[in-house]
């Protein structure tokens, strides 16, 4: 038995006993929504389960802001700059309308205080303060957040400013906001707290959060709302329960309650339905190839990624794994080749697939370990 079938074999067995008490649960139809575009989505597999135009390029009003918070946290992250900066509150930054933190001009504001003011109570001045301190200015800014954009895949969003106020080429989709959400969440834990404040008072003003999910569902720590004529009313969530988190997006509702019933309809029908489950880690040994010409025999492989499925629930014990491999391998080898790929079915569909990498580099051998090779393959 090769290193894959043995790592599912005792994959399934350490869990035999609850799956053998839980029968299959039948998926009912996903909830249909009164709302332009819509999807629920598991964090760790990156798996669609409900989707409803998902790729229609749309307004994404202050869910813009995701994408504000990425890159000051970047910046953060690279050392540019402080949470305690103080901030000299720019004309611009004060005029802002629409939703705002209430910073005064010529006043200097920390840049945790501004986040705060950004994620909390969607402030637009703190957003266009925030940008000028990073970049300069906010048209230097948005630059920087298309070509996070790009680098994340994101292929149906450009931004023209950073708080999402109405541009004609100002636009993003369900899909690019989901995955925009997961990237943050991925990339910056231990900033992501911020999205499950419910209020934060600055200059006096306390104003809560508009995500009233915070308040009612436990599970839900996240993430943004938005809100323009243009836009509708929307709301990108984000819930964890267990080990399993789901990322929901539901934009252009006609209302504040309809975008929090929508969301939350969402993510009850994916806890209750789905369940997901690592498989293989990143750098694991799946399986070894024989390489010829090379300085040693054997080619660990593996995955470059964790390996995640999100199944119905009750079906785990239905899983079987495979493997492809390249007939033959020749030296020299470089880390990270594909030459092959794992696939995971459930009763038979393909689920999932990956490549199969090479874990390490082999250089050539020498001439008498490739000329032994040579006889071996010919004989073959």
């Amino acid at each position: 038995m090769n290193i894959l079938k043995q790592s599912i074999a005792l994959l399934l067995c350490s869990l035999s006993l609850t799956l053998a008490q839980a029968a299959s649960i039948p998926v009912p139809t996903a909830p249909k929504l009164a709302a332009s575009s819509y999807l629920l989505m598991d964090y760790d597999s990156a798996e669609l389960l409900v989707e409803h135009n998902v790729d229609e390029r749309i307004a994404p009003a202050s869910i813009t802001k995701i994408m504000t918070a990425y890159v000051v946290y970047k910046a953060l992250a690279d050392g540019h700059i402080g949470q305690e900066d103080e901030v000299l509150i720019s004309e611009k930054a004060w005029r802002m309308g629409g939703s705002r933190t209430f910073i005064e001009v010529n006043k200097r504001v920390k840049v945790g205080d501004l986040l705060m003011g950004m994620i909390v109570q969607s402030g637009n001045d703190a957003s266009v303060a925030l940008a000028e301190h990073v970049a300069g200015s906010e048209s230097a800014f948005a630059n920087m957040m298309n070509a996070e954009a790009q680098g994340m895949g994101l292929k149906n969003t450009q931004y023209m400013n950073t708080t999402g106020l109405p541009h004609p080429e100002h636009y993003s989709s369900a899909r690019d906001i989901a995955l925009l959400a997961q990237a943050l969440i991925r990339d910056f834990p231990d900033q992501y707290h911020r999205y499950s404040i419910r209020k934060f008072t600055f200059n006096g003003i306390t104003q809560y959060n508009r995500n009233k999910l915070l308040w009612r569902d436990e599970s839900v720590d996240g993430l943004k709302t938005g809100y323009t004529e243009t836009a509708g009313y929307c709301l990108a969530s984000s819930a964890k329960r267990d080990t399993m988190r789901l990322i929901s997006v539901v934009m252009g509702t006609d209302g504040p309650n309809s975008r929090v019933s929508y969301s939350q309809s969402l993510l009850n029908y994916g806890f209750r339905f789905f369940e997901t489950h690592k498989l293989y880690s990143a750098g694991e040994a799946l399986t070894e190839a024989r390489i010829w010409q090379g300085e040693i025999e054997n080619l660990p492989l593996g995955l470059a990624e964790d390996l995640y499925i999100t199944i119905p629930r009750g079906q785990y014990q239905a899983l079987a794994a495979s493997m492809d491999l390249e007939q033959a391998i020749d030296a020299p080898v470089s880390l990270g080749t594909a030459y092959g790929k794992v696939s995971v079915a459930i009763n038979d569909e393909n689920i999932r697939q990956q490549p199969l990498i090479a874990l390490r580099s082999i250089p050539e051998g020498g001439l008498w370990r490739r000329t032994v090779d040579t006889v071996l393959q010919w004989l073959e």
